[in-house]
């Protein structure tokens, strides 16, 4: 008779699931026992990844979501796992990512009434209140399995609400005995847990943004996240370049419009100034945009005509977002863009007018970034050092970006121009590149993999379990620590409110990591990966050469542990 965890693990693979990131523990014993049983007899499950952090585990799922598009399961125990998945879970529903976790529960009886009872004295201990109120507030859905009778349905379930627009994680919790019940088999017709189809534009909106693009003299589209989707980009510069429209991309996650482009007017984060191209526009249409722009210091004209378009146009789980728009739509870009792409008439003469200007400020914006990318005399300049990575990336390659307050410099001379070659998290608990770029390297074993980060995420992202994982699983990739001895984005925001304050006049603000740990060194001792320091601007193109070597060539990976001037 197969268990409760035997249909877990054939839920799983049926529904196209991978990677078991696993950190096990002793409420898993069904789960082991399944595990082997199924290699033994030769079942289909998902491949088995050791993974020592929860932190990482949740990391690395979420990194092979977002280049596949499919969730991959996260196995941790009890509520002591659950709670070591930590700042891993925001950044997955933050960033609206696909990951079942899936945590043990101690066991519900104690006198062996069921296989499984309690047989460890931890297991009274680790038994809480509210388990699943852990995470809930972080979950598209939650619920326990009961019995193992309906372990597969529940699987199933959880994984619909996961890919279903606005993607998310999800979590499920059992018992041992619930995950040890003998059942009967359960073949299930997977068509009925397919994720809910992705919505369009309502006619009369269609109308009405299409009259105002047909209509504007500067229309402007700003987004954030549009380029997860491969299908998007495409509809983008279609609609883009028919019709003259500029794009200007806000804390972006991802590769949204090439960057080469004429009508691209640059990147948007922090600047506390105000955008020229956002300044200009007559309509602005907002594309899947978490933070369109921040209002104390950019926003657009108040005459401006705005539209949004998102997957998640509610932001549900901000308690504060509003934008100043004429139409809100709960769409998914692709379709919307195809729709305004088959509605929107193509006037040749506007459309030369609008595209001659923007290339104007593109033509500008490129100039500022080339005339940063000088080899510097001493001290590596953030500029330089992408542009040095720059020679080494291809339409092979993936890069994963946590640079913090040098989010926007990566972005900006690396230059990524292919849809899915670059990635942050789109969230905000540091630590995420690393364990991400590992799960990327899983997705896409062919694609070469680059993590640029700062220290203070590196340390954050617990390097040692990272690159044990990395030797482990044969998934090597090229870090680059943007090593500034500190953290640097606190003593910024600090100086920003209080610039006269005692803090600007501080010997220290208790920030710094100076002397630093041997990054390098430590992925070295973990994971056998290359390791090189790098201080001086004349190291830099040898050692990305020697690291770039060791990834592709080696197989093994690589971490050079630059040090930034300033």
């Amino acid at each position: 008779m197969p268990t409760g965890s035997s249909q877990f693990l054939e839920a799983l693979a049926e529904a196209g699931v991978s990677y078991i990131f696993a950190n096990f523990g002793s409420d898993h014993p069904g789960l082991i026992e399944a595990i082997a049983e199924a290699r033994a007899k030769g079942n289909t499950i998902p491949t088995v990844v050791t993974s020592p952090s929860e932190f990482v585990a949740m990391s690395a799922a979420d990194g092979y979501a977002r280049v596949t598009g499919r969730a991959q399961t996260v196995v941790v125990h009890v509520e002591c796992g659950t709670q070591s998945l930590a700042g891993a879970v925001h950044n997955a529903a933050k960033g609206r990512v696909p990951v079942l976790v899936f945590a043990g529960a101690s066991p519900f009886t104690q006198e062996g009434e069921r296989t499984g009872t309690r047989n460890e004295f931890i297991q009274w201990i680790q038994d809480v209140h509210d388990q699943r109120g852990l995470v809930r507030g972080y979950m598209k859905y939650d619920a326990e399995l009961k019995t193992g009778a309906n372990v597969k349905q529940m699987v199933h379930r959880a994984l619909q609400f996961a890919q279903s627009a606005p993607m998310g994680p999800v979590y499920l919790m059992g018992a041992r005995e619930a995950m040890e019940e003998e059942v009967k088999p359960v073949a299930l017709d997977l068509s009925q847990w397919r994720p809910v189809s992705p919505a369009g534009l309502a006619g009369e909106t269609t109308a009405a943004i299409v009259a105002d693009l047909a209509s504007a003299k500067r229309p402007l589209i700003v987004t954030s996240y549009l380029g997860r989707n491969t299908a998007a980009v495409e509809e983008l510069l279609k609609l883009c370049v028919s019709h003259g429209i500029g794009v200007l991309e806000s804390v972006p996650s991802a590769m949204n419009f090439p960057p080469d482009n004429p009508l691209h007017q640059g990147i948007q984060w922090n600047q506390k100034q105000q955008n020229a191209a956002l300044a200009e526009a007559d309509v602005v249409l907002v594309l899947d945009s978490d933070i369109p722009w921040i209002p104390l210091h950019n926003r657009p004209l108040p005459a401006a005509r705005v539209h949004h378009i998102d997957l998640d146009v509610l932001k549900e789980q901000m308690p504060l977002f509003y934008i100043p728009a004429l139409t809100r739509s709960k769409a998914d870009c692709v379709t919307a863009l195809a729709q305004l792409n088959a509605a929107l008439a193509r006037d040749e003469a506007l459309v030369a007018a609008r595209s001659a200007h923007w290339a104007e400020g593109h033509a500008a914006y490129r100039a500022a970034l080339r005339a940063r990318e000088d080899k510097p005399a001493a001290g590596i300049t953030i500029a330089y050092l992408m542009a040095a990575l720059r020679a080494h990336v291809d339409a092979n390659t993936i890069v994963v970006n946590e640079g913090v307050t040098n989010y926007q410099p990566v972005f900006d001379h690396l230059g990524m121009i292919w849809p899915c070659s670059i990635f942050t998290s789109g969230a905000g608990s540091l630590g995420w590149y690393c364990g991400a770029a590992l799960g990327m390297k899983l997705a896409a074993p062919e694609k070469t993999v680059i993590a640029v980060g700062g220290d203070g995420s590196y340390m954050f992202s617990q390097p040692a379990t990272v690159h044990w994982m990395s030797r482990h699983a044969g998934a090597p990739f090229l870090t680059v620590v943007l090593n500034n001895r500190g953290w640097r984005a606190p003593r910024l925001s600090a100086l920003s409110l209080h610039p006269d304050g005692y803090a600007a006049k501080a010997n220290t603000l208790d920030t710094a990591f100076d002397p630093p740990p041997d990054y390098a060194g430590i992925a070295a001792a973990a994971g056998g990966a290359f390791a090189r320091t790098v201080e001086s601007p004349g190291d830099v193109e040898a050692a990305l050469a020697d690291g770039m070597r060791a990834v592709k060539q080696e197989k093994r990976s690589a971490v050079l542990d630059v040090w930034l001037a300033g």
